[in-house]
């Protein structure tokens, strides 16, 4: 077994492979080219495309060259969904969403040495082609009742799905087809929902070169209940801190559940085989602990904001819950917890107990008071015994914000206007 993929298969990153001898053998003879897709249809990618990012990595770790590919054409179809048709995004949005994206995406593989990483954007090869050889030269090569049977458009088949989304596995199969050609890419890797779309891109460049190409699925991560892995109440988990503070972002993972934190350890770390074995057995005999799900935290947030930014978002964890001082924390930093805590605004003048109430750290006037005459009550971690206290400008942290908590975990945040 090639070493790679036998990593690559401890960490659970392969559901899929065309040939698995076949690769292992092309990987031990390399060093290969490969590449991954990322479509620009949101402004932000998430933690499904950050699983991609993090395998081209491990590939060129290993000795080999990535190849990063923003879909400046393919983003302005989008592949299908099963829940329906997309809506069409203007070509001016799509194309400055590729600019964010490719800083993104840029981040997580080096651009420096013999194997260094190529970013490339396919609507520069799709914009100059007809239709008519788009036709001749591509659609040639797909068989209408293999498109059929893809089990996204049998499943659409139905509902209805337009030309343009059932043309899309074309456009994808060109693109590796193109850096076939131009690069001598020969593999392609993707989630497992892209296999159909890598496979394709395999056929084409066999029937149409007579070349030879491989790809590479990883599975969907799933939470322990099956559901998917980078959703929250809130919403999708993006990469971009203005979309998901990197406050929120290490919570999420701070939050894995037991069952699946050492799966997520061995996907998105790059911890070695016996560190995570470590944690795992320390997961298995003091799970209250958490080491496992403090070290994947932190590897996680180092890998997409930086040190610095974890750093600053373990400084609020703590100081919010009494453990830091509130003072020395940057106002993005607040900002960002308290998107993800909760809060409200309160007009100036107003009392503790309307602080609290705005906050949602108490349903009434009532019950704030009864917090305060318990000795539950706190203002920036400072117990309060009076109901009638002002909030005012010795009180407000950076000029306008305030934290309120009942107990030991209930807070919110709120902005006094």
């Amino acid at each position: 077994m090639n070493a790679l993929l036998e990593d690559l298969r401890w960490r659970g990153l392969i559901a899929h492979s065309t040939d698995p001898d076949a690769l292992a053998a092309h990987l031990d003879a390399g060093p290969i080219k490969s590449y991954i897709g990322f479509d620009p249809t949101a402004p932000s990618i998430h933690m499904g495309n950050l699983v991609q990012a993090l395998l081209a990595r491990r590939l060129q770790d290993a000795g080999h060259q990535p190849f990063m590919l923003v879909g400046g054409a393919t983003g302005l179809i989008g592949d299908p969904k099963e829940s329906g048709e997309r809506t069409l995004n203007p070509i001016e949005t799509v194309h400055a969403w590729v600019e964010r994206i490719r800083s993104q995406v840029e981040r997580y593989v080096s651009f420096e040495g013999s194997n260094a990483a190529v970013m490339v954007n396919n609507y520069d090869w799709t914009s100059q082609m007809s239709v008519l050889d788009f036709l001749r030269d591509v659609g040639k090569h797909f068989p209408v009742n293999r498109m059929l049977a893809r089990e996204v458009v049998a499943s659409r088949l139905e509902a209805g799905i337009s030309y343009t989304e059932f043309s899309y596995v074309l456009l994808q199969s060109m693109d590796f087809r193109e850096l076939y050609r131009r690069y001598g890419v020969t593999l392609q890797t993707g989630g497992s929902d892209q296999w159909g779309n890598l496979t394709a891109g395999v056929d084409l460049i066999r029937r149409s070169d007579q070349g030879k190409a491989h790809a590479l699925a990883t599975p969907l991560l799933t939470k322990a209940d099956g559901t998917k892995f980078g959703k929250t109440e809130s919403g999708t988990v993006w990469l971009d801190p203005a979309l998901t503070s990197p406050y929120a972002f290490h919570q999420f993972f701070l939050n894995a559940e037991d069952a699946m934190v050492i799966d997520y350890l061995k996907v998105f770390s790059f911890r070695s085989r016996e560190e995570i074995e470590a944690l795992e057995q320390s997961r298995n005999e003091a799970p209250f602990k958490r080491e496992a799900q403090r070290a994947l935290a932190d590897d996680v947030t180092d890998l997409v904001h930086g040190v610095e930014q974890r750093q600053a978002a373990v400084a609020a964890a703590s100081a919010l819950f009494g453990r830091g001082e509130l003072r020395e924390l940057g106002e993005d930093t607040l900002q960002g917890a308290a998107r993800e805590v909760g809060g409200g605004d309160v007009a100036s003048g107003a009392t503790i107990v309307d602080a609290m109430v705005a906050a949602g750290v108490v349903k009434s006037n009532g019950e704030a008071r009864r917090a305060i005459s318990e000795g539950g009550a706190y203002l920036n971690n400072e117990k309060v015994t009076d109901p009638e206290l002002v909030l005012g400008p010795e009180h407000l942290l950076h000029g306008k914000h305030a934290v309120v908590r009942r107990g030991r975990k209930t807070l919110g945040i709120v902005n006094v206007l």
